[in-house]
């Protein structure tokens, strides 16, 4: 069979997007158009509708597709197949990680990880979006908080803690709140929710609170709240040591949420990859 084409045809169908596919492939898109015109020369058929804003696949486009998407899903299953017989992991792997968790933890890990494995390439992007890990071609995801995706193997790495809390000067100068109903009175510093998470009565809930000060920078707030300016809600990645040092205290401990998992997400045809599993057993060993 003449193969010349086919992934082509495969990631301008998926994308939609002769320009997409051709980023993906890392060719020109006029090579990419020429690769699409000579199958449907080859084949004697139309596969896409094309107009100066969209790319479409024609009704016999569609069946060659599937069957070709068919074909690739088995090329893949068979590189994985041999691949699993090495004993060390090697390769590239692209990944995404939260901003603040990724710098503190994460990116550590992975300087950590690729000092034992040499044969290992990362690239890892961070950022606070959801990310499409399949249209972004990515291999594994950290996320922080309940997961949605039910399409996607998970498996837990970790858990976090959320704190409410103030500095001693604060407190001195403003109170301590006991109950949730008592936030009202003082200056919660906000980031990009107008509500924090609490629970009680035997639920979760949602407490709307205001302030003076909005930042989307978890390490401006923790900033705010050492020089007394008010109180802030913040994973345990942000305020764990200033608690320990007494920089900052605790409050409304009994109304605390549990712990949010920290989780390692990738596609299902990722689960056998042996650089995937080793990275994400190694991250599971050192967060837990």
């Amino acid at each position: 069979m003449n193969w010349e084409g086919i992934s082509e045809f495969v990631f301008v169908a998926e994308s939609e997007s002769f320009t997409l596919a051709s980023k993906k492939l890392a060719i020109s898109t006029a090579q990419v158009s020429r690769q699409i015109s000579a199958l449907e020369r080859r084949l004697d058929v139309k596969l896409f509708y094309r107009t100066t804003r969209k790319v479409a696949l024609t009704e016999e486009g569609r069946i060659f597709y599937q069957h070709c998407r068919s074909v690739l899903d088995g090329l893949d299953a068979a590189e994985r197949a041999i691949t699993n017989l090495q004993s060390t992991p090697k390769g590239k792997i692209k990944m995404t990680a939260p901003v603040t968790f990724g710098e503190q933890y994460i990116l550590p890990l992975l300087n950590n990880f690729m000092a034992q494995h040499n044969e290992i390439e990362i690239n890892a992007y961070l950022s606070n979006h959801q990310i499409d890990l399949v249209d972004g071609g990515y291999d594994l995801a950290i996320r922080v908080g309940n997961l949605a995706d039910s399409t996607m193997m998970a498996k837990k790495l970790g858990s976090r803690t959320n704190y409410v809390c103030a500095s001693p000067s604060y407190i001195t100068q403003f109170g301590t709140p006991h109950t949730l109903s008592e936030l009202n009175k003082h200056n919660c510093l906000l980031g990009t929710l107008d509500s924090w998470h609490f629970k009680g009565d035997g639920r979760d809930l949602n407490v709307r609170v205001k302030g003076k000060l909005r930042y989307n920078s978890g390490f401006g707030l923790v900033d705010a709240a050492l020089k007394g300016l008010g109180i802030v809600q913040l994973p345990d990645y942000y305020v764990q040591q200033y608690l320990e040092n007494g920089e900052l205290v605790s409050l409304l401990d009994n109304h605390r949420v549990p712990d949010e998992g920290i989780w390692a997400l990738y596609p299902q045809n990722r689960h056998l990859s042996p650089k995937i599993r080793f990275l994400v057993d190694y991250l599971a060993a050192e967060l837990s």
